[in-house]
Formats: structure tokens, C-alpha cells, sequence
């Protein structure tokens, strides 16, 4: 304390100018319009810049919150997506009564693999909350893999780009089936065989997920064709398909929930039987 009483009988002759300078400029700015007008415009210019550097600075900080409440809308529009069929909708359903076949829920990746020949995922929703086996495993731009053993928190994901994975696919625009596997040697690019030679097929054409599984429905992007050749036997293609996901960069993922899989398997099993 004494040494600010110190500072100001040392400086007072300065003190008293600063005064009646800041005195001055306020007799100025209330008696002169322009000038007034300059001095406000100038505040709020300087408020705003700091306003918005401040604002900037808690959107940054809010960022994490505000990408989980993007995915939680996702997951609404993707779950209406995935249960209301291309074809018209009769409308004297209700909305309820379409939502009804699957089931979504959202997850972040915290393990992923993609240079070896068998790869996973591991995500952090399990058992406890309704993740089973077998679930397909998205994301906004197509498939990742499906659920392979669940914790009570946590689920291995078997990744597409696994040696062992085989998904059902088609070719979007003819609809010809085949299957979807990986020979190890390219993380962007998996492999569709099974394609006769009749199907009337080109580069760029758009593969999706065929349907004719109990994990996956029909139509979730894969990717398009990058090349194609015929086998040895001259009656299938080979076919590279790139990827629309970028397998190295994931972070968060849906899990599709098939809710009459039961019913399904059941019909299935008898028929083996």
C-alpha cells in the first residue's frame, strides 16, 4: 500500500495531466456529435472483436458436445432413413408403424486396426447397451464391419477389411449379387466376386450391401468399382471396389440393430433342417 502512495506523489504531476486529458476528451465526445459517434463506433468494434474472439474460444471448447449432438441427430435421421423404403409409402400408416424393422445406435471408436489381414474395431458400447453379435457396424458414408463379441462396455468390430469378413453385396444399378471379401492388400480397396459375366457392369458403378443377409439391409454404401477383369474360368469377374470409407480415419460409428433377426434365423434353420 505505501508503495502506491510512494508512486503516486512521485508521478503526480503526470496523474494530474492523464486526468484532465481523459477529462477533456470526455467534454469533447459529449459536445461534439462526430466525434462521439467515432469514439462509439470504435468501442463497439473493439467489444466485438473481443466478443467474438471469446466466442471462438468456447465453440472450440464446446466442440466435443456439439459433435455428439450431431451424431445423436444422425442417428434420428438415419434410423428414418433406413426403415422408410425407396418405394412409395402408404400413407395411412403411421409414423411409428415404419420405424419398425431396425434399430440404431451410435458408438466411438477406440481401437482400430488396418494393416494387418485379419483387422478390428473396438468400440465403446457393449452389451449393457443392447450391442450383440452379428450387428452391422456404419458409418454416415457405408459399411465398417459387424459385431463379432460384445463386454458388458465395450464390442469387437470385424472390420471389412479383414480376411475372414464376407458381406453380401450387389452392383446398384443391375442389382447382380455377390460377395464382398478383402485379400489383404490395399486398406481402401476390397474385393466383390461371384459376378457372372453377364452382368452388364463398368467402372464407377455403385456397390451396396444386397439385402440378403439378416445383418445388413439393403442398400448401405460400400463403394464403386476401380477395376475389373475375369477369373480364370472366364465366367466371373474379379472386381476392386474402393471404399467410400476412408478405413484409417474412423471415429464415430452406427451399429444397425435388425429387429427381426430371430424370426428370420428361425425361418432359415428350418429350412436346413
Amino acid at each position: 500500500m505505501q508503495q502506491i502512495v510512494n508512486f503516486l506523489i512521485r508521478n503526480k504531476t503526470f496523474i494530474t495531466f492523464l486526468l484532465l486529458f481523459c477529462f477533456s476528451l470526455f467534454l469533447t465526445f459529449q459536445s461534439h456529435t462526430y466525434q462521439k459517434a467515432k469514439f462509439i463506433n470504435s468501442a463497439n468494434w473493439v467489444s466485438g472483436k473481443v466478443y467474438n474472439g471469446s466466442n471462438n474460444i468456447s465453440d472450440y471448447f464446446h466442440l466435443k458436445k456439439y459433435n455428439e449432438q450431431l451424431v445423436e441427430e444422425n442417428l434420428r435421421l438415419r434410423k428414418t432413413l433406413l426403415n422408410i423404403p425407396e418405394a412409395a409409402i402408404d400413407t395411412t400408416q403411421s409414423k411409428d408403424s415404419l420405424l419398425t424393422d431396425y434399430n440404431l445406435y451410435s458408438a466411438s471408436i477406440i481401437k482400430n486396426s488396418f494393416t494387418k489381414k485379419r483387422n478390428y474395431l473396438l468400440i465403446n458400447k457393449g452389451s449393457s447397451d443392447s450391442i450383440k453379435q452379428d450387428m452391422g457396424v456404419i458409418t454416415s458414408r457405408g459399411i465398417v464391419g459387424i459385431i463379432e463379441n460384445t463386454s458388458n462396455k465395450f464390442a469387437n468390430v470385424q472390420s471389412v477389411l479383414n480376411s475372414l469378413s464376407e458381406i453380401n453385396a450387389s452392383i446398384k444399378s443391375t442389382n447382380n449379387f455377390g460377395s464382398l471379401k478383402w485379400n489383404g492388400n490395399n486398406h481402401n480397396t476390397v474385393q466383390l466376386v461371384d459376378i457372372l459375366r453377364s452382368a452388364e457392369i463398368k467402372k464407377g458403378d455403385t456397390i451396396i450391401t444386397g439385402g440378403m443377409s439378416s445383418i445388413f439391409p439393403k442398400g448401405i454404401p460400400v463403394g464403386t468399382i476401380k477395376n475389373l477383369s475375369l477369373d480364370a474360368s472366364k465366367n466371373y469377374y474379379l472386381i476392386d471396389v474402393e471404399l467410400f470409407n476412408d478405413m484409417t480415419t474412423l471415429d464415430h460409428v452406427y451399429i444397425i440393430e435388425n429387429l427381426n433377426k430371430e424370426e428370420i434365423l428361425t425361418l432359415e434353420n428350418s429350412i436346413d433342417e
